[in-house]
């Protein structure tokens, strides 16, 4: 069994990450998805929520805001619709996001405002996830 695997993480806007790495931890959709060389093929939602892995002893996070992810017998690949590693956060950007949806959200009622709240939840959910990314 191979001791590494290769990771490649894309966005519409870049590919973030392709090398070798020991191990994948990623947010999927019906819980935390954990990946280790000579993984069973899988495809699985992602949510938002933040991405680890490991390569030489060292470990990375990438904040990333769903998407999809495939693991087969050549690695596995993250095609998310954002990506940012913890160093290119801003952080007092993520801050004003998460305040500007907290504002938004108290203002809304969820039954009569369905679609706008459920766009500011997620709104809220990616500015904690960056802002969490960032912290580690």
């Amino acid at each position: 069994m191979a001791e590494t695997f290769m990771l490649e993480v894309v966005t519409p806007e870049r590919r973030l990450i392709s090398e070798q790495v020991d191990a994948v931890y990623a947010p999927g959709a019906e819980g935390e998805l954990g990946v280790l060389p000579g993984h069973a093929p899988l495809l699985s939602l992602l949510k938002i929520g933040e991405l680890r892995y490991s390569r030489e002893g060292g470990d990375r996070r990438v904040a990333i805001s769903g998407g999809f992810t495939e693991v087969d017998q050549k690695g596995m690949k993250v095609l998310a619709e954002t990506a940012e590693f913890a160093e290119e956060i801003d952080v007092e950007r993520a801050e004003r996001a998460r305040a500007r949806a907290e504002d938004l959200l108290k203002k809304l009622d969820s039954a009569e405002n369905e679609d706008e709240f459920a766009t500011a939840e997620l709104a809220l959910k990616r500015a904690l996830i960056r802002l969490q990314v960032a912290g580690k």
